[in-house]
């Protein structure tokens, strides 16, 4: 298993982790037609794009498989002034889940933010998404709950926060 920061070539590996990571998390969550909507190649270029402009890592097996990615930098809304750093991403095939990956994709981020001076973080997850848990596991704490709509149906996102980041690793 190996965790690096990805370059332009890994944005396919990318894509599929997030578009299946999608379909089997947010399966009756998120409307089938948004799910069925998503395709590799549309993700391929948003990921080719986001590479060099984020910090973006991927975990990947001995033979150079992406299973699991992870991409985070400064907040984006402007909402949460004790907050300046944010985990925009983060998405492991189903098969690799609870084996530690997670945290292992967190920690460059963490690192990343750290080196920009960043202390605090934020993180959005859908109300319905189990993954909220291993955020409370990691000592987030629920700082607001904004609601979204996709394609008409309407979701909650959670917002959790670290006021401190360093507690995490």
């Amino acid at each position: 298993m190996n965790i690096r920061r990805a370059v332009p070539d890994d944005a396919r590996g990318i894509a599929i982790v997030q578009v299946d990571s999608w379909k089997t998390t947010y399966k009756n969550v998120v409307p089938d037609e948004y799910l069925n909507k998503m395709t590799y190649e549309s993700r391929e270029q948003k990921w080719k794009d986001l590479i060099s402009d984020q910090a973006v890592f991927v975990a990947e097996t001995d033979d150079g498989e992406i299973i699991g990615f992870s991409n985070g930098g400064k907040e984006r809304s402007g909402k949460y002034p004790n907050y300046n750093g944010e985990l925009y991403a983060i998405y492991i095939l189903e098969a690799h889940q609870r084996k530690g990956l997670g945290k292992l994709l967190i920690e460059p981020i963490i690192e990343d933010l750290e080196q920009n001076n960043i202390f605090s973080m934020i993180v959005l997850v859908l109300e319905e998404n189990n993954s909220r848990l291993f955020y409370e596991f990691l000592g987030a704490k629920k700082i607001d709950i904004v609601e979204i709509e996709v394609l008409g149906k309407k979701l909650n996102e959670l917002v959790y926060g670290w006021q401190d980041i360093r507690s995490i690793i």
